[in-house]
């Protein structure tokens, strides 16, 4: 009986190696084609963190994403409600935020046709705001 079980774990134990070697393998810049259009230019990560470090972008629906200061996230709903949390951008310049409560994304910063917009995992495009002249 313990042969067994121990048969069992092991594969069970495979299992969960490959998974995680394939998830792990496949992260946003690999597993996603970003619905990136002809007129599309991926932002480098250089880039991105000048476009985001210590900035607050806001999009035309009046969502607003707050970089910083260090690696703190938060969106800000037009409701005023805010989802905070952690961001960090990959080599690619794809930007990953882990939020406060579980839930996690990756999207990408474009340029097209003359102006930056947000391309989310679910191929969402959100246009960004020119930033107001102080």
């Amino acid at each position: 009986m313990r042969t067994g079980r121990l048969l069992c774990e092991r594969d069970t134990m495979k299992h969960l190696a490959l998974f995680i070697c394939i998830s792990l393998s496949a992260g946003p810049g690999l597993s996603q084609d970003w619905a990136l259009r002809d007129s599309d230019r991926s932002l480098t990560a250089e880039q991105v963190d000048t476009l985001t470090a210590g900035r607050t972008l806001v999009f035309y629906d009046g969502g607003r994403s707050a970089y910083g200061p260090g690696d703190t996230y938060s969106y800000t709903y037009v409701s005023g409600q805010s989802a905070p949390g952690r961001y960090s951008i990959a080599a690619d310049g794809t930007v990953c935020i882990a939020y406060f409560n579980g839930f996690s994304r990756c999207d990408r910063y474009v340029e097209s046709a003359g102006r930056i917009v947000l391309l989310t995992e679910d191929g969402e495009r959100y246009p960004v705001r020119p930033a107001q002249k102080q």
